[in-house]
């Protein structure tokens, strides 16, 4: 984690002009020790560079184009610019989300637009170097439903996990170098709830938040075969799903006992508390709360705050947590910022 003095270097995703939005690229954001945001200045200029990852042990950073159908990657020069790494490698149609393998072995890339999931192997300086596509979805409720996979997580057993919203699905992989994604299992969810995005539990549950149905649900691998299995399921709110919500990200609090849904529409961050058994991990809600702005497309916990990016509002409010509670209070602070899509703390 990047630290100048007390201040964390957050980079932030956008929607820029090429997808009718107000940014202009990734932002970097200082964010204090009080919870404060500091606008530093756009790290490098992008086209609809949605979201954001970085390595863990390079200054490097990587943007899929959303529009552009595009990830590229970056290298971090001073204070907070970055500079390109190459040209960009393509992707798919609406390429949404990107993720790091926790070793920097390799990048995953999901597409919203045309359901591709699609694995870059990088070189030792953190470039990337071959594109690797992995095999189509199909849907497993028959109705030929168009594929949108939405993201991906590198599991604790070095698996990963991807989401397909529009098939209602959980694809399980295994990395083979040169190969790429190889599908281990799938796991069907309920018809047209819409997985979205995910996050693992320490003790391995992971939890994944449902975009149309507006619920959450647990999956753990118990069998020896490592396959998932649905463990539970609930609603993502307290006072439920309104008409025009879409559920967007979930996170986890630093100390694993709560979790934190955002919900387009009516504009919420849920909380929920992570009840533990011998089983497992299942989430329970306890409170919702309005997220300060309009449309919290992402969100992002770090210690005792809760920074909530806003994208039709175009700002980032910032909530101190109840570390006993887990409730959110304020907002404490608000940073305007152009379409902010994504909240990811610099390595």
């Amino acid at each position: 984690m990047t630290h100048s003095g007390n201040h964390t270097l957050i980079w932030t995703g956008s929607y820029t002009a090429d997808s009718g939005g107000h940014g202009a690229g990734i932002g970097a954001v200082s964010s204090s020790a009080d919870g404060t945001l500091t606008w530093l200045g756009t790290a490098a200029k992008a086209d609809s560079p949605s979201f954001v990852a970085v390595h863990r042990s390079l200054p490097m950073v990587y943007a899929v184009g959303e529009n552009a159908k595009t990830v590229q990657a970056y290298r971090r020069r001073g204070e907070f610019s970055l500079e390109p790494v190459g040209e960009p490698w393509p992707a798919g149609e609406a390429a949404c989300h990107v993720n790091v393998d926790p070793h920097g072995k390799f990048l995953v890339v999901a597409c919203w637009g045309d359901g591709q999931v699609l694995l870059y192997e990088l070189e030792d300086d953190g470039g990337i170097a071959r594109r690797l596509p992995a095999a189509p979805s199909s849907d497993p409720h028959r109705d030929e439903r168009p594929s949108r996979a939405h993201a991906s997580l590198v599991l604790a057993d070095g698996r990963i996990m991807t989401t397909d919203l529009g098939h209602d699905l959980l694809r399980v992989w295994n990395r083979v170098p040169g190969t790429g994604l190889v599908l281990d299992h799938e796991l069907v969810l309920p018809k047209d709830s819409g997985p979205r995005h995910l996050v693992q539990h320490p003790d391995g549950t992971v939890f994944v938040v449902s975009e149309y149905s507006i619920e959450v649900f647990a999956v753990r691998s118990a069998s020896a075969a490592g396959k998932f299995e649905l463990a539970g399921q609930g609603p993502a709110t307290s006072d439920g799903a309104k008409e025009g919500d879409s559920a967007a990200e979930i996170a986890l609090s630093a100390d694993g006992r709560f979790a934190y849904v955002g919900t387009r529409g009516t504009n919420r961050i849920s909380v929920l508390e992570v009840t533990s058994s011998a089983e497992g991990s299942l989430l329970s809600p306890l409170a919702d709360v309005p997220s300060g702005g309009d449309w919290p497309r992402h969100h992002l916990v770090r210690g005792e705050w809760l920074h909530v990016a806003h994208e039709r509002s175009h700002d980032i409010t910032t909530f101190r947590l109840d570390t006993a509670t887990g409730l959110p209070h304020g907002p404490v602070h608000r940073l305007v910022a152009g379409s902010p899509t994504a909240l990811i703390v610099a390595s």
